[in-house]
């Protein structure tokens, strides 16, 4: 019974580690993504406050 415990448990701590390598790299992508985004939505209203100015 008590060796049953202890494969339960570690399998549990393995797959939290997992778990949250798995969330890092995906927040990671987030994080990046969304950098990626604003950079280009920055990069039109530049540019289309350039157009207005110039008109």
């Amino acid at each position: 019974m008590r060796k049953i415990s202890r494969i339960f448990v570690m399998a549990t701590i393995l797959s939290f580690s997992l778990f949250a390598s798995g969330c890092s790299d995906t927040w990671q992508g987030v994080k990046e993504d969304t950098s990626k985004n604003m950079d280009k939505a920055g990069d039109v209203v530049i540019k289309a406050g350039e157009k207005l100015k110039s008109e």
